[in-house]
Formats: C-alpha cells, sequence, structure tokens
C-alpha cells in the first residue's frame, strides 16, 4: 500500500495544476469580451432619440414644392384639364338639418276653476279633441257659489228696498255690500252671462258651466265626473296648432352662420313636394355634448294643421353671404396645411397659387385672398395637374451643368441670360417616344440672330424606382441651319415629362440658357 501512494499525491497534484491551467485560459479567453466599450456605451446610445424628443412636439409637416408648367393643346385634353372662372357675385349659403314639430309653447292655455267644488259633466271627454272658444267643456257643482249667489240676490233686493232710505248711510251700504258681491264673481272668473241670468231670473244656479277661453286641440286632461277640484288643479290643456315650433339640430361648426330672423325651408316625406317656409325665432345658448349640435328654434304658419308635433322633419335655412369672390369646390386642391389652385395664363402654361378660402357656398368658395376676378383656373384633372407640378420641381431642382462649361462660363452666365433670348421647339410640335427633331433659335437683345455659337440641349428624366426605371439623360448637339437657327435629331427613350435644359456657347462663355419641360407621347 506503500508502494503506490506516492505515486497517487503525484498524480493528485498534476490534474490540480491541469485544472489551474485550464481555468486560467477560460479566464483570460473570457475578459476582452467583457471588457468592450460599446457594452457600456449601449445604453446611452439608445436613450439619446427619446432625450432628443423629449418635448413631444412633432416636426412640422413639409409641403411639397410645386412649380409652374406648360402643358400642349394634346395633353390638357388627354388627361381632362377643364377650365373655370373666378367671378364675384351674391351669393347664398344653404345649412341642411333634421328637426322635430313641437308645440308653439307661446299659444299654450290651462283651464282651471278658481272655486272648489265637484265636477257633475264632462262634455270635452278626449284628448286631442278639437274644442272652440266658448264651447263648453264641463260643469262643476260648488257649494260656495251657490252661497255667494244668495248673498248677491240677498245684497241686490236690498239695495232695492233701501236705495230710498232717508236713513244716513243706509242707502250707501247697502250699494257697497252688492257691489262686493259682484266683485267676488269677477275674482272666480264667473262668466257675464251667468251673472246677467242670476239678475235677471233670481234663481241660484245649482252647477256652473265652463266653457273653452281658446281655440285648439285638448293636449291633456284631468277632467272628470264626481272630481273634487280646487282652484289649483289643471283640468285641461289646450294648445294652439295654428303655429307650430320646429326644433332643428344645428352643427355648431354652422352656428357662426346661423341668425335670428333667417329664412327656412322646410320638407316632409309625408307631403311629397311641398314645401313649408317659416324663419329663425331663435338660437339655443347649449351645444348637446353627445352629437355636438344646438337648437335652432323656428316658426312655421300650420294653418291647415299639416304639420302635428311630434313630426319629424328636414330643414334647410337660407344664409345671405353677400357679394364675394367664388370659385367652383372642384378647382381647389387640398394639400393638408393648403389650399392651391391651378391658374391658367394661356398657352397651356399653368401655374399653382395658394389661395385663402373662406366658407363653403353649395358649390363654391370664397375666397378671401390669392385670386381676382376674370382669372380662370383649373377644375377637373387637379390631381395629375399637381403631380407634373410637383416633378417639374423635382427635376427643377436638378440643374446639369451645360457640356464643356467650366467655372467662367458659369460665372458669366446671368449676364448673358439678359443678353440673348432662347426658342425651343420640336418636329412634331408634340413629341413622341422614338426619333424626334429639336430646333433652337438664338437672338441677341438687339433681336438678331447669333451665329457661330454651340447649342447643346440636355434631355434629363429622373430615376422611378418603383417602376424598376433609372435617371434617362440625353445630351443632344445642334448643327447651326443659318439665320440663328440650330437643329438636331433626338431619340426619346421613353414617354412622359422630359426636363429640358437649353444651353448656347460662344467663345468657351455661356451666351443663354433655358430650362423648360415637354411631355412625350407613348408609353414607358
Amino acid at each position: 500500500m506503500t508502494n503506490y501512494r506516492k505515486p497517487f499525491v503525484l498524480a493528485l497534484i498534476g490534474n490540480v495544476i491541469f485544472v489551474g491551467v485550464l481555468a486560467g485560459i477560460w479566464w483570460m479567453a473570457r475578459r476582452p469580451a467583457n471588457s468592450q466599450p460599446p457594452a457600456v456605451s449601449a445604453p446611452s446610445v439608445a436613450t439619446q432619440p427619446s432625450q432628443g424628443n423629449s418635448s413631444g412636439s412633432a416636426p412640422p409637416p413639409i409641403e411639397t414644392p410645386l412649380a409652374p408648367l406648360q402643358l400642349s393643346a394634346e395633353r390638357l385634353q388627354s388627361i381632362g384639364v377643364k377650365f373655370g372662372l373666378v367671378e364675384r357675385k351674391q351669393v347664398q349659403d344653404e345649412i341642411r338639418a333634421t328637426g322635430t314639430v313641437a308645440i308653439d309653447e307661446t299659444r299654450l292655455s290651462y283651464v282651471q276653476t278658481r272655486i272648489s267644488g265637484h265636477i257633475e259633466k264632462v262634455f270635452a271627454d278626449a284628448t286631442y279633441q278639437y274644442v272652440r272658444k266658448g264651447q263648453r267643456l264641463f260643469t262643476i257643482h260648488s257649494p260656495e257659489l251657490i252661497v255667494a249667489e244668495r248673498e248677491y240676490l240677498l245684497a241686490k233686493q236690498n239695495a232695492n228696498n233701501l236705495s230710498q232710505s232717508t236713513v244716513p248711510g243706509v242707502a250707501a251700504g247697502v250699494a257697497s255690500l252688492l257691489d262686493s258681491s259682484r266683485e267676488r264673481f269677477e275674482q272666480w272668473d264667473i262668466p257675464e252671462q251667468e251673472i246677467a241670468r242670476l239678475e235677471s231670473t233670481g234663481q241660484v244656479i245649482d252647477a256652473l258651466e265652463i266653457d273653452s277661453p281658446v281655440s285648439g286641440y285638448i293636449t291633456e286632461r284631468n277632467a272628470l265626473p264626481n272630481l273634487n277640484v280646487q282652484p289649483d288643479t289643471r283640468l285641461y290643456t289646450i294648445a294652439d296648432l295654428s303655429t307650430v315650433w320646429v326644433l332643428a339640430q344645428i352643427f355648431q361648426n354652422d352656428l357662426g352662420r346661423v341668425r335670428v330672423g333667417a329664412s327656412a325651408l322646410l320638407t316632409v316625406d309625408s307631403y311629397p313636394g311641398r314645401a313649408f317656409r317659416g324663419k329663425v325665432d331663435f338660437i339655443y345658448p347649449d351645444v348637446d355634448m353627445t352629437t355636438r349640435t344646438a337648437r335652432a328654434r323656428l316658426v312655421f304658419s300650420n294653418a291647415n294643421l299639416t304639420l302635428t308635433p311630434g313630426m319629424y322633419v328636414n330643414v334647410a335655412l337660407q344664409i345671405p353671404l353677400g357679394n364675394q369672390l367664388v370659385i367652383p369646390v372642384s378647382g381647389v386642391l387640398q394639400s393638408g396645411t393648403r389650399q392651391i389652385v391651378f391658374v391658367d395664363r394661356g398657352a397651356g402654361n399653368l401655374d399653382p397659387r395658394e389661395v385663402q378660402l373662406g366658407p363653403q357656398a353649395g358649390d363654391q368658395y370664397i375666397v378671401l385672398k390669392g385670386l381676382k376676378s376674370g382669372e380662370r383656373i383649373v377644375t377637373s384633372a387637379n390631381f395629375l395637374v399637381d403631380s407634373e407640378s410637383q416633378l417639374q420641381a423635382a427635376i427643377g431642382s436638378f440643374t446639369p451643368p451645360p457640356p464643356g462649361a467650366g467655372a467662367a462660363a458659369a460665372m458669366n452666365m446671368p449676364t448673358a441670360q439678359s443678353a440673348a433670348q432662347i426658342e425651343f421647339s420640336t418636329d412634331p410640335s408634340t413629341p413622341h417616344k422614338g426619333s424626334d427633331r429639336y430646333r433652337v433659335r438664338v437672338t441677341g437683345a438687339d433681336g438678331l440672330p447669333i451665329a457661330g455659337a454651340q447649342v447643346s440641349v440636355h434631355s434629363y428624366m429622373p430615376a422611378m424606382p418603383a417602376m424598376g426605371m433609372a435617371a434617362m439623360n440625353v445630351v443632344t448637339p445642334l448643327n447651326e441651319k443659318g439665320g440663328g437657327v440650330y437643329e438636331g435629331q433626338v431619340n426619346l427613350d421613353t414617354g412622359g415629362t422630359w426636363q429640358i435644359t437649353v444651353t448656347a456657347m460662344k467663345n468657351g462663355t455661356a451666351v443663354a440658357t433655358r430650362q423648360l419641360s415637354i411631355n412625350a407621347e407613348g408609353g414607358m
């Protein structure tokens, strides 16, 4: 056993040393990965965007720039461009709403008695029964009325017997008692005919007849036989429906244009082809928080009782806006934060112009700023014209350098442009995909042709990644034909809008340059 102890100890020590070496190697391999700076700096980099947007404010929207453009007559016709006039005229707006017919509250009457008693007979015994003024409604038996009538008859008899009395104060006293009895009848609202009957017959009435004070429909009835009544008991509610209210729901966006006294037109599905005329009587000073509408009270005559309470109706309010400058609604292109119209300057030249608009009146907008009467604007195919204008602006931002022009030519270009003019045309007049001819005429400030110039035309179409099309550049040198005219053959690889840059050089200096666009026929 002793002989194997020493080798065992040596083997154990060797294994411990081996494990230590392996642990050291593992630690050295792991240390660089844990000490890399990105692991520490990454959180701070990630938080930078949130710190930059800590204010929560969104960047302002970027409007797409637009540029003037020129379209041929064929192009205007092919995309369906139409024009309309800017004109000044009397404008009347119309606000459409729905409403409900209601009873005119100023024409409601209540039937009550000013004496106590009980009802004996009821003649008007149904709700919405029509009654005329003076028509009997019911009879009431009142003990206190009977007592008052007897007192009146007694006072009248005493007044007749003692009117010639010589005793001081007797005649005046009985006359005062008679007047007091009669005043009590007036306070109880006893009809004059009943007082006259009492005086003529001398008989106390057993039941007093109550008549309707107005003509109308009974909308509420509480009068029943044998019902005990007091002066505060409401027995009937009678509504005169010869005039009715209509409560129209007006959206809060239209409230600023509605005025008391404005005329209103009412239609109802129950009577097709008929219209009722009324006016705005009152605008309620509250807005429904659910529907965001306010009530406008309209008054309508209802002599034939055609409109009944609770009926659902359509209302059109006529709002006069005075003499205004207007354009068709279809002529305005809403770009988000701007209103754009395209003004026709003739010969196919269209200028985008920002305008300030007022309220819409039917199929027209009121123009507050940006246009004047008599101008023509595009009223159809606005989106296509807008696309052409955006493309023109995008292409115009890229100005390819004229071939062979150096820094000196670029410096001299403003002076040269003011001293010479370029006229550009194509053969055919509307170019097409394939072979075409460019024709340029260069004249000086005095109108005389410029000969011996080096004229070139740069045709450019931007890339269209969505269609897999790369940008196209075609440089066409022109040959002098005499009289300041230069011509050259060009091959356009596709139809569409091409940005054209014409440059005329002489003696190493650009004497004239011009940028424009042409629309070539043919597919892509």
